[in-house]
């Protein structure tokens, strides 16, 4: 055989394409489990606050807003991926869509774990004491931007494996 048909079958496998899909998968998959974890667990601080202050509600909410914002990490990371899974890929680029789907997907996981406790003590006690609502926005930031970690990351692999010079030919 042709020394570049080799090549080609080496580095372009025609399983190359579904880890690509998968880093598709993981990214909006696991950010939608963390952007839901963020939400859900501080709702019932934020209603039983609502009934003890009612005034606090609407502020009380931030910890939610924040939370959904890393649903939109994971599917900016596929809108940018998707365009590029091909039939014929190289196997270089489908593995850097993989660990960047894996990064951003489990980075905002853990973002939204940590929102969601956070979010719900802070909602708790800032209820009681409202001094203590700037405090609990400041642990929300740090924890948002454990998923903003992991978009960029995300979005330097994807850019990364957009320039990858393969061209798969047969």
């Amino acid at each position: 055989m042709d020394y570049e048909i080799i090549a080609s079958l080496d580095r372009c496998p025609a399983y190359a394409s579904f880890f690509g899909a998968m880093g598709c998968a993981f990214a909006i998959v696991f950010a939608t489990f963390g952007a839901a974890y963020g939400t859900a667990k501080p709702a019932s601080g934020i209603f039983a606050s609502g009934i003890l202050r009612p005034e606090r509600l609407m502020p009380n909410t931030l910890c939610a807003v924040m939370a959904q914002i890393l649903s939109i990490y994971g599917l900016v990371c596929c809108v940018v991926m998707i365009p590029t899974i091909e039939k014929d890929m190289a196997i270089h680029t489908a593995f850097l869509q993989l660990g960047g789907g894996i990064a951003v997907g489990l980075c905002s996981l853990a973002a939204g774990f940590s929102i969601g406790i956070v979010g719900d003590a802070g909602v708790r006690a800032s209820s009681q004491q409202p001094r203590l609502y700037m405090g609990m926005v400041l642990i929300l930031i740090f924890s948002e931007v454990l998923g903003l970690y992991g978009f960029v990351v995300s979005l330097l692999m994807i850019t990364k494996s957009k320039s990858d010079g393969t061209k798969c030919m047969y």
